[in-house]
């Protein structure tokens, strides 16, 4: 995909959240269940780079599972939580559920993670949540998830998770036609937005073959792939990595 069409789509999803944010923000209010599978494998003090964070709520899910329930006995910095997203007011909306718990650090910081990745810092746990599906050319799935892996310090973890949408024929139901002059690759799809104000996404489905490729990309352990969440448990297919 050239670079030009990838500035395009990715243009789509920032107006799409920019269009949608209010009503994003009140249908992102639960924790993944998926979520859960994970906990066994994390424990604090934990520092985590939650990319694509949108109102925090992993975050929030890390800081009620580990963290509060040891309040009494919780260090100052139980839990290191930096948060990237491009949608400032998704942003106020973490900061907002966040502010105010006592052994949570945190930050959060407006960044357009396919213009300006992240290039420094090491943490214990790296997480893509909801956003492959929004990255624009294979190779730059690839490249994204083999730089987010660099992140990832010694002995720590990396988790993304890819949504399945395409197997289920209610959002196949939503696919819309494309503009003239993209050059889009297979299983690329924009699908509308039926809450609120009319708006568009671009979502690309990461079937097995391209999911096992971005493990590959990696370059770190697979400890667990599975799939989780949506109605019938399956929306969702979850890797989880260690360097």
């Amino acid at each position: 995909m050239d670079e030009a069409t990838i500035r395009r789509l990715n243009q789509i999803n920032r107006d799409f959240y920019r269009i949608t944010a209010e009503d994003f923000d009140q249908t992102r209010g639960t924790p993944w269940p998926g979520w859960e599978r994970l906990l066994p494998h994390l424990k604090t003090p934990l520092s985590a780079l939650d990319v694509g964070c949108g109102n925090g709520r992993f975050g929030l899910f890390l800081y009620e599972r580990l963290v509060a329930p040891t309040s009494l006995s919780t260090p100052p910095s139980a839990l290191l939580y930096h948060g990237l997203d491009s949608s400032p007011a998704l942003l106020e909306r973490a900061r907002a559920a966040l502010a105010n718990r006592p052994g949570l650090t945190i930050r959060l910081e407006t960044r357009d993670i396919l213009e300006n990745p992240p290039d420094a810092g090491e943490y214990d746990l790296v997480v893509l949540f909801g956003v492959l599906h929004h990255v624009p050319g294979r190779q730059t799935r690839l490249e994204l998830v083999r730089r987010l892996a660099e992140r990832v310090r010694p002995g720590g973890q990396m988790v993304f998770a890819c949504w399945r949408f395409y197997e289920y024929e209610r959002f196949r139901a939503r696919f819309a036609p494309w503009p003239e002059g993209l050059a889009v690759e297979t299983h690329d799809y924009l699908l509308d937005w039926r809450r609120g104000q009319p708006a568009l996404r671009y979502c690309h489905y990461v079937d097995d073959t391209e999911h096992a490729a971005l493990v590959a990309a990696s370059n770190l352990r697979q400890i667990l792939t599975y799939r989780a969440d949506g109605e019938d448990g399956a929306a969702n297919c979850y890797s989880l990595l260690q360097k």
